[in-house]
């Protein structure tokens, strides 16, 4: 074991009412998103979850599909994959920075997701990350957005207001009196 660093993996969250996610796939390089959805689908069945599966063309499309599925659909939580190597282009820094931000975003308004969007150096660097055997990130990406889905579950699904918020639900005119006319 001398020279390999050791991380720290939280235990698989237990649930006790039906969770389903969604697998949002990007399989511009086949073998390596089929690893990743490999890795995915294992440890969302591990967990006792369900799980759908859609493919988008690339990187860019998962944070719209996800952000689509989260406003018209009912799954509770997702899991996005691909890979992107960088190439002779800007266009790698794009497609990373973006799909990664978009996810944020989506993440932020309350969507439970794992991030399993590969962004390496080379096709090599993306076979092992994607292998199941190996580092397993399409595991790792269910395994996150389950904690989240679980944390989520904890916490009830409150949601606080944001902005400006009367004090009841009742809307007075500006007149004077007291007129109780609502707008």
């Amino acid at each position: 074991m001398a020279g390999q660093e050791r991380h720290y993996t939280l235990p698989r969250p237990a649930f006790d009412k039906p969770a389903k996610l969604l697998i949002v796939v990007a399989p511009y390089y086949r073998d390596i998103a089929d690893d990743l959805i490999a890795g995915a689908v294992a440890e969302i069945e591990a967990a006792g979850a369900a799980h759908d599966l859609v493919e988008v063309p690339g990187a860019l499309e998962i944070p719209p599909a996800i952000g689509m599925a989260g406003r018209l659909s009912n799954y509770d939580g997702y899991v996005a994959l691909g890979c992107v190597i960088r190439g002779e282009t800007t266009h790698y820094d794009t497609v990373c920075n973006d799909s990664s931000r978009g996810l944020m975003l989506l993440g932020l308004q309350g969507l439970c997701i794992g991030n399993g969007i590969l962004t390496v150096e080379n096709r090599q660097q993306a076979v092992v990350r994607a292998d199941p055997a190996d580092q397993n990130k399409g595991g790792g990406a269910a395994a996150a957005a389950l904690h989240l889905l679980a944390l989520a579950r904890r916490w009830g699904g409150r949601q606080k207001p944001v902005g400006f918020v009367p004090a009841s639900e009742e809307y007075r005119l500006a007149r004077g009196g007291d007129d109780p006319s609502t707008a």
